[in-house]
């Protein structure tokens, strides 16, 4: 685990940043992070550096199925964007301060737009795979909260999260959605730990809870950005029905299949929606 273990502990934060600022030419515009089998938006970064992680003091390199693992570097939708291909997850045993590292290490290089993407199972029954979903709301049901312990840098104490998605960019983003014919729509998200899939009674109560869409990740993330005081964004893709609501075995394959299936739409969409974002 490249020297990480289950107890949390520092990340070197200052060296990170020395490094990846060696290699890119100009501070990010915005972090733009990639989920299960969504690595193909990557593949648009015009003149792209390419840094895996395990370069990066600190990280190990990502262990999960369908994360690349690496920081692109380049233009995207005409801005300068930092790509992150996979994440870390707290079922993989990480700490916090891992899983988060890499929002801060966003922040740190100078991006204040966050723009994350994740494959979710569809909770509410129109939700059906392939679907998008635009995150305006969540429930953080991991057991843990990434800001606890010191405060970090000059992040606060108690971020005001009744608004974790910034509207002006939900707006932007449903307004270019239109206009390409790719429907999406507005949902609340639910973190849980993970690695197993929900049971039906699970899926049940996320549903009475108010949740549209179940997955492993990105909470985490939101909380830290809006911390820090960054803009912040998130999309789902439905990659399957969750438990109970359709018959058949649920399969990490199958959400990377259908990831990759529905990115294609999704790719289209940020880098149109990046385009549009004011400089």
């Amino acid at each position: 685990m490249n020297g990480w273990e289950s107890t949390d502990m520092p990340f070197p934060l200052d060296e990170a940043r020395a490094l990846i600022r060696e290699r890119i030419p100009e501070e990010p515009d915005i972090h733009l992070v990639l989920g299960s089998g969504l690595g193909g938006l990557a593949d648009g970064v015009s003149g792209p550096i390419s840094i895996p992680f395990e370069d990066v003091p600190g990280f190990p390199a990502a262990g999960v199925i369908g994360h690349a693992g690496r920081f692109i570097w380049g233009f995207l939708g005409g801005k300068r964007v930092l790509v992150q291909s996979g994440r870390f997850h707290f079922y993989e045993g990480y700490p916090s301060s891992l899983v988060v590292a890499p929002v801060r290490l966003g922040v740190a290089l100078g991006a204040r737009t966050v723009i994350l993407t994740n494959a979710a199972g569809g909770v509410r029954p129109d939700l059906v795979p392939g679907s998008i979903l635009l995150l305006d709301d969540h429930l953080n049901l991991q057991g843990r909260n990434p800001l606890s312990g010191p405060v970090q840098g000059e992040e606060e104490r108690f971020p005001d999260m009744s608004r974790p998605y910034d509207v002006e960019l939900q707006t932007l983003a449903i307004s270019v959605a239109e206009e390409l014919e790719i429907p999406i729509s507005l949902g609340t998200y639910a973190a849980v730990l993970g690695p197993s899939y929900e049971t039906p009674a699970e899926v049940r109560f996320y549903r009475l809870a108010g949740a549209d869409a179940v997955g492993m990740s990105t909470v985490p993330e939101v909380i830290v950005a809006r911390a820090a005081g960054s803009r912040v964004l998130a999309f789902s893709i439905i990659t399957n029905l969750a438990a109970g609501i359709a018959p058949g075995m649920l399969e990490h394959q199958e959400v990377l299949y259908v990831g990759r299936e529905a990115g294609g739409s999704l790719a289209l969409l940020v880098r149109e929606f990046l385009g549009r974002i004011p400089s």
